[in-house]
């Protein structure tokens, strides 16, 4: 990825279970590999990243031929206490944009 740095210290915002999850929102098919790349992740990370968001409910997927295709539960709440209430949709709103929100200017701070 252009602008992307490869290397990382320090804490971040966003996890890696929300950065697979906004992958798979953003393409209910999209490949394990594909996602690793993305998300900067091992295929092994992501794999088990993906059995604790299935094991808790938050993903299920069904296998046609060799595609899985992904489904979230959206209406499932966040875990966190802090986030009582907030539904996964919520979380997936601030991090999935749809095509008209990708090329618009940023919004001035």
């Amino acid at each position: 990825m252009p602008g992307v740095s490869t290397s990382h210290t320090g804490w971040t915002f966003i996890t890696n279970h929300a950065r697979v999850l906004a992958a798979i929102a953003d393409d209910p098919n999209i490949r394990i590999r594909d996602i690793a790349a993305h998300c900067q992740l091992t295929e092994r990370a992501v794999q088990r990243i993906i059995a604790d968001l299935e094991q808790d409910g938050y993903l299920s997927h069904t296998r046609e031929g060799r595609t899985n295709t992904y489904r979230i539960r959206a209406d499932k709440l966040l875990r966190h206490p802090a986030e009582a209430g907030l539904p996964v949709a919520a979380l997936l709103s601030l991090l999935v944009q749809d095509e008209s929100d990708r090329n618009s200017k940023p919004i001035p701070l």
